[in-house]
């Protein structure tokens, strides 16, 4: 390879790194791609771990104002509509916007993402579950370790609020037990 089209290639792979990392979630905010090439001899910084947070794995008790701050469910004390945004920004590119699975990360990841609105899986995982998958990734329930874990990102109330606004995706659809 001649020297332009190594630092071509380097360029290349790392811009095509970078807007992965971004489309999953990986920054807080997007940023406009550096329009620097990198020198043939770097290489890239490698990626942070994103770190947990220590969360509760219970559901904390419903409130009566829950319903009234958009829960559609009195068993799980989160916020859907708020849970809807960080469903867009975190989940949707991976899960897809209806959670069927078909977000544009999808078709590289193996195994395929979960189908949040398949109401005949979902339906059967406590809240419990489901806030431990957010919070923790998937290695956390023994799923796979490509769903990454989002609680430093959302913290305690954002992972309820997540959870609750997958319950209002599945088909049938969920009822509190």
């Amino acid at each position: 390879m001649t020297k332009p089209i190594a630092r071509k290639w380097v360029a290349g792979f790392a811009l095509l790194a970078l807007s992965t990392f971004a489309a999953c979630g990986g920054g807080e905010e997007a940023k406009p791609a550096e329009t620097t090439t990198p020198a043939a001899a770097e290489e890239p910084a490698p990626m942070p771990e994103p770190t947990p947070a220590e969360l509760p794995m219970e559901t904390p008790a419903p409130d009566a104002a829950a319903a009234v701050n958009g829960a559609p469910f009195a068993c799980i004390a989160g916020n859907a509509e708020a849970g809807k945004v960080k469903y867009a920004q975190l989940c949707a590119t991976c899960h897809g916007a209806a959670g069927a699975g078909d977000g544009v990360a999808s078709a590289g990841l193996l195994p395929k993402p979960a189908h949040h609105n398949d109401g005949s899986y979902m339906n059967a995982l406590s809240n419990e579950h489901l806030v431990k998958v957010i919070a923790e990734g998937g290695a956390a329930v023994g799923k796979s370790p490509m769903m990454a874990p989002w609680g430093a990102a959302l913290g305690t109330q954002g992972a309820l609020d997540v959870a609750a606004f997958v319950r209002t995706l599945a088909d049938p659809p969920y009822a509190c037990p």
